[in-house]
């Protein structure tokens, strides 16, 4: 009978630890607006490091630390991959950023969803939407997201890991406007 008591209290204590710890994630996400941050990406071994502005809902601008020139912005509606010698756009609902980068859906998602406790280290949110299937990290100390794992639209696996986050700087708007075609 005590075996089944401590069986039931772990299960209980723990359930009560993953509430608390998505609460707090919860709370810290609402608060904020945009975010600034280092990332390094991993798409099928491929690795390439850069740093981002996110504005939510669905805005983005990064630059690539490449010889390339590349950077990745987004307005919104849609999202621009521009190097020295390619422009791709493409709408962002056909592409994983439109969940990520739509904090209301991800606090849906989050508030209806058990995240899991990773190496005590982090918690993860997986949720599976449309054709995309995304997993959403957060710091299990100061609930702020680290990073992202999706399939891409040319159905590569991608993985973002986030660092040097800043929360809720002044951005000039005009950052978001799509570059133009060379």
């Amino acid at each position: 009978m005590k075996k089944y008591l401590l069986i039931y209290f772990f299960l209980f204590f723990n359930n009560e630890i993953l509430a608390l710890e998505k609460e707090n994630i919860i709370k810290n996400l609402r608060s904020i607006n945009n975010l600034s941050f280092d990332f390094e990406q991993n798409i099928n071994g491929e690795k390439e490091r850069g740093n981002c502005i996110l504005k939510y809902p669905k805005k983005i601008l990064c630059k690539y630390n490449s010889d390339k020139e590349k950077i990745l912005v987004s307005n919104g509606r849609y999202i621009v991959i521009k190097t020295i010698n390619s422009h791709y756009i493409y709408n962002i609902k056909k592409t994983p950023l439109n969940l990520i980068l739509n904090k209301k859906f991800i606090l849906d998602k989050i508030q209806n969803t058990k995240g899991k406790i990773i190496d005590n280290k982090f918690m993860k949110f997986n949720f599976l939407e449309n054709e995309y299937e995304v997993n959403l990290f957060f710091d299990k100390n100061n609930y702020n997201l680290v990073g992202w794992q999706s399939i891409d639209i040319y159905q590569n696996l991608s993985i973002t890991f986030i660092s040097s986050i800043v929360k809720n700087i002044k951005i000039d708007e005009n950052i978001f406007d799509l570059p133009e075609q060379n």
